[in-house]
């Protein structure tokens, strides 16, 4: 039998290169707290008081978010559409 670990939690987008929509519950997981963390960063780092620390804040949690997706997705590759 074999093991769920294998599951992708970020399967590939079908044109281009990339992640899509995830395919599991925690790749929504991780999607959702990505963007909670980001609307929390409105209000815990204002942009209106410090633009440039605001841009590393949502600098960092997307270069996370990228760590996960390649940590736990489909390997990423060119894709044309046409694969079968």
């Amino acid at each position: 039998m074999p093991s769920d670990d294998s599951r992708y939690w970020f399967p590939a987008k079908r044109y281009g290169w990339g992640w899509g929509l995830p395919a599991t519950w925690e790749g929504w997981a991780v999607l959702m707290g990505f963007f909670a963390l980001v609307i929390a960063g409105v209000f815990l780092v204002p942009p209106q008081r410090s633009m440039i620390v605001f841009a590393a804040y949502i600098i960092a949690l997307t270069v996370v978010l990228t760590a996960i997706c390649w940590l736990k997705g489909e390997p990423p590759r060119w894709r044309w559409g046409d694969d079968r």
